[in-house]
């Protein structure tokens, strides 16, 4: 077996029950510095034992925006919930209009800047004003920046500037 290097420590790994290929495709469209690597498709003893049909896609490891995950098409057995979300830190009110339009098209809108996507997966948007907020020693700030939040469903990065400057 040849020596394998590891690029990335920790891979997220996405299970599908049979979109797989779909969700990869549309993940790559809006991310730049994304692209499939590999895909890998079921034998005949993976299929036995999955439930999925013999030569369909099994893996497809791929990488948004140079993080590296892998999609896994491994039937109904899990569902994908809110447990587990997908942060992108947003630069300003352009990214993440961007983002939550194209991420939220066919999807499920929710609370507080999060969205699930057409396939299920959840993700959220956020700013590092977000970071700066959470990480500031004046609750104060901290507490009228989070009932902003808590009112929103798309983050409106001047509505939580105001309210952590006190406006």
């Amino acid at each position: 077996m040849a020596n394998t290097k590891i690029e990335q420590k920790i891979v997220p790994c996405i299970w599908y029950d049979n979109q797989a290929e779909e969700a990869v495709n549309f993940y790559v469209s809006i991310f730049k510095n994304s692209r499939v690597e590999t895909v890998t498709r079921y034998g005949k003893s993976g299929s036995q034992e999955s439930g999925q049909p013999e030569s369909s896609i099994m893996t497809i490891t791929f990488f948004l925006d140079g993080q590296k995950f892998i999609a896994l098409n491994g039937g109904p057995v899990f569902k994908l919930s809110e447990a587990m979300s997908l942060m992108i830190y947003c630069k300003d009110q352009a990214e993440i209009d961007y983002f939550y339009d194209k991420l939220a098209d066919g999807g499920q809108i929710q609370p507080c800047g999060w969205l699930k996507d057409k396939f299920g997966l959840s993700w959220q948007l956020v700013t590092p004003l977000m970071d700066e907020v959470f990480n500031d020693k004046d609750t104060k700030k901290q507490e009228r920046v989070m009932a902003a939040i808590i009112k929103m469903t798309r983050i409106d990065l001047k509505t939580l500037e105001d309210a952590y400057e006190g406006k």
